[in-house]
């Protein structure tokens, strides 16, 4: 006997505004869950499997600079603050309405995002990013300029950065932000090598990249004309450019000789280029090199390696972790955002979530700290090879050891046994792990474990 049946007795899913992603006080996609009263509206769609790790009760707002203090939910605030006078206080009013009052030493003028969120100010940028993402506005039906006020707030606690570097911005920069409140993003690696590749090539990459959706792109060239390269490229790109300052330091010279004399000159002379964010492996400490013996493939980060031989040279700690506070600081007189590396990466399944990956990362908490607490933006990278039942602990325990800054991860890849199709198993781990709360994802191509990749592979 048939049955006519006229509706169903479930609902269609909800779709844009009336997701109760896109409402305030409930989720955002692309964020993460938040502990009670830490962070704003915006919090992530998918809840915690039980047993993941908490998410951190602290922000950036922690970490503040010496001199500098944060009182909320003061009476009265002016909810936009202007650039700051010769008082030390200033206040102003987040987006969900909480009153803040920040005291600052005397005669400080901020340099980064994070520095202008923390003192209320809404940049040009902010404001070009609540444009970007219009989720933000959403978020206030009634007021949808406070969108960008959604957007400071998101970079005052160091939950999103907007890497644009203050030389970049003369050129062709169109600001972006990554963060686990806004859309998830996507990155595309390029470089030059010595055997392979020239400018024009590269900069034909960069249009490539560009054309088909890449959000940020990395030059992770080792060979040619760094200089020319990495200069043509910033002037070409209108999205944030990337790079890991160690492959130039070492070009004609012996890892061995490496000093941070070198460290700070490429630092200086890669950031007036108009270099958007840098990938430097300070994590990587001498204590971790013991864990590395039980590995089934070592290291297999290029930086980390690079690394990890000069401290087994030197028989001393690691020069990026000794200097970081001296790297802070060059970083903040260019706004470079940091993109910490994860030198200790798994380069297999069988590394994954292992001893060295878990003391790197709790040393990349720490670096975290260190970086908000000098006036720096700071993103997190992240695996590699990982097991699909493995993911959502790794973005878990990133936010909870990372304070919610952005995680930056490359795939992971969820098998080892696929080359030539590695682009395909990577979009298995990129969509679990950007479901988990990564907030940008690295492009694998078909080249990855193979060769070289050409402008058809990007």
């Amino acid at each position: 006997m048939s049955t006519d049946i006229t509706s169903s007795r479930f609902r269609a899913p909800m779709h844009g505004a009336r997701n109760p992603g896109s409402t305030p006080g409930v989720t955002t996609p692309g964020s993460f869950a938040l502990a009670p009263d830490v962070g704003g509206p915006l919090m992530f769609a998918s809840p915690d499997t039980p047993g993941m790790p908490a998410p951190s009760s602290k922000t950036a707002w922690d970490f503040l600079p010496d001199g500098w203090t944060v009182e909320r939910n003061t009476r009265s605030a002016d909810s936009r603050a202007q650039c700051p006078v010769p008082s030390a206080v200033v206040s102003f009013t987040s987006a969900r309405g909480e009153a803040l009052r920040v005291t600052y030493p005397r005669g400080f003028t901020p340099i980064t995002q994070l520095e202008s969120a923390r003192l209320g100010i809404i940049t040009p940028e902010m404001r070009r990013v609540a444009q970007r993402e219009p989720h933000f506005a959403a978020l206030f039906p009634n007021s949808p300029e406070l969108g960008a006020d959604a957007v400071r707030d998101e970079v005052a606690a160091g939950r999103m950065v907007i890497p644009a570097n203050t030389n970049h911005l003369k050129h062709n920069l169109d600001p972006m932000c990554i963060g686990r409140a806004s859309k998830t993003k996507v990155n595309a690696n390029m470089g030059a090598s010595p055997v392979s590749s020239g400018t024009d090539e590269e900069v034909e990459k960069l249009r490539w990249a560009e054309k088909w959706g890449a959000d940020t792109v990395m030059d992770l060239s080792t060979g040619g004309n760094l200089d020319e390269c990495r200069d043509a490229i910033l002037r070409a790109s209108t999205v944030p450019i990337g790079t890991v300052p160690i492959y130039s330091m070492i070009i004609g010279r012996k890892l061995e000789d490496l000093t941070f004399d070198i460290v700070a000159e490429t630092l200086h002379h890669q950031a007036r280029q108009g270099v958007d964010y840098f990938t430097i492996h300070a994590g990587v400490r001498k204590a971790h090199l013991k864990h590395v013996r039980n590995r089934l493939i070592g290291i297999v980060s290029r930086g980390g390696s690079l690394l990890a031989k000069w401290m087994l040279v030197h028989n001393q700690e690691n020069l990026m972790y000794t200097h970081w506070d001296d790297i802070c600081d060059i970083l903040r007189q260019y706004d470079v955002t940091f993109s910490i590396g994860d030198g200790l990466r798994p380069g297999g399944l069988a590394d994954a979530t292992d001893d060295a990956q878990l003391a790197e990362l709790e040393t990349l908490g720490e670096l975290t700290e260190r970086a908000w607490r000098r006036g720096v933006q700071v993103m997190i990278e992240g695996p590699g090879h990982v097991p699909f039942d493995q993911i959502e602990y790794n973005a878990k325990i990133q936010r909870t050891l990372c304070h919610g800054a952005p995680f930056y991860v490359l795939g992971p890849l969820v098998t080892d046994m696929f080359p030539g199709y590695d682009h395909i198993t990577s979009c298995i781990g990129a969509t679990s792990m950007a479901y988990h709360g990564a907030a940008m994802l690295c492009s694998v191509t078909p080249k990855e474990h193979l060769g070289l990749p050409k402008k058809d592979d990007v």
